[in-house]
């Protein structure tokens, strides 16, 4: 284990749709008030994707400013990895449509597919190429532009998502810094609870599937709240002690930003203060993979973070899934 390089975030970058959806236009939409949307999710606005705009061109936008604030070109690339669930095709992937955007040729691309906690799982998957020594540096992008997935008609799920992308550059930091811990997990039974049913293998796509609604999200909101207020809890504690660390030792909480009244949940259970918890679920609603980067990256460019400071991501999404982190600055 010894043998292995520390890794840690090397460069930033996110991007938004600048069509911006308000709780008072969705009320001219569907059965709803702003307060009632505030009241329970803590969303107020929501970015949303221009029709000629898909996942890889958000994906494009956060990536230039990434290898920006890295200081790299797209050709220095080893691997290129974006967690989303709204990719632009099936095949050929979003990461091998931006590889071929971005000009990084010599890079390996491959998406992957763990819903909101998608990023999580591709800091991993990155880390674990580059702890190793088989690559150098890695591309990790979290995209979702869920609108192409939402109905706008059920006013359930409609107020709940938005679209974006955030980017991390990770590569060799110096011993001490970078990722400390992972815990990573799924509870397959609980798949029903947060799905896209229709479109592959198992109901393909037809006229019937389109009129019946299946290609939209469902998600049994109830069940799924439960849900993510346990496994926020016991992915915290077991990350951190995966790290040696305690609740005392986090400066940054960078949660994913779904419902506000789960991120306080998590809050009260961690005993921290608002200026140490990144909240951002007001501008840009649920944007899925999009969630902890946007927050991540939002955070860095507000300047919240300073060297050394002990940050920790956690999410949750469909599948069902879970991830967390501890990073060193």
């Amino acid at each position: 284990m010894n043998n292995l390089r520390p890794v840690g975030i090397i460069g930033t970058g996110k991007y938004v749709p600048e069509k911006i959806l308000t709780n008072a236009d969705l009320e001219k939409m569907v059965e709803t008030n702003d307060e009632w949307i505030v009241s329970r999710t803590g969303i107020r606005e929501r970015h949303i994707a221009a029709p000629d705009q898909a996942t890889s061109d958000l994906c494009y936008e956060a990536a230039v400013k990434a290898l920006a604030s890295a200081g790299m070109t797209a050709d220095q690339l080893d691997l290129i990895i974006i967690a989303t669930v709204t990719p632009d095709t099936f095949f050929p992937s979003t990461a091998c449509i931006l590889q071929d955007k971005l000009g990084a040729k010599q890079a390996a691309a491959f998406d992957l597919s763990a819903a909101c906690s998608g990023f999580v799982y591709g800091l991993a998957t990155a880390r674990n190429f580059i702890s190793t020594g088989m690559y150098n540096n890695a591309l990790v992008i979290g995209a979702d532009c869920l609108s192409r997935i939402t109905d706008y008609t059920d006013r359930n799920t409609c107020v709940l998502f938005g679209d974006g992308a955030g980017a991390v550059i990770l590569g060799e930091v110096p011993e001490g810094r970078g990722f400390q811990s992972f815990d990573l997990g799924a509870e397959g039974a609980g798949g029903n609870l947060l799905k896209l049913e229709a479109g592959g293998s198992r109901m393909p796509s037809s006229t019937q599937t389109v009129e019946d609604k299946k290609h939209y999200i469902y998600m049994n909101g109830r069940e799924v709240f439960k849900f993510a207020v346990r496994v926020m809890n016991t992915a915290t504690e077991d990350v951190l002690k995966k790290a040696g660390k305690t609740k005392e030792d986090i400066d940054l909480f960078v949660p994913h930003q779904a419902n506000i009244r789960i991120i306080q949940s998590a809050m009260e259970r961690l005993n921290l203060s608002p200026d140490k918890c990144v909240v951002n679920v007001d501008k840009y609603a649920n944007t899925s993979a999009a969630s902890i980067p946007l927050a991540l990256v939002e955070a860095a460019e507000q300047g919240r973070m300073k060297e050394g400071d002990c940050v920790l991501m956690v999410g949750f999404g469909g599948g069902l899934t879970w991830g967390a982190s501890v990073l060193i600055w």
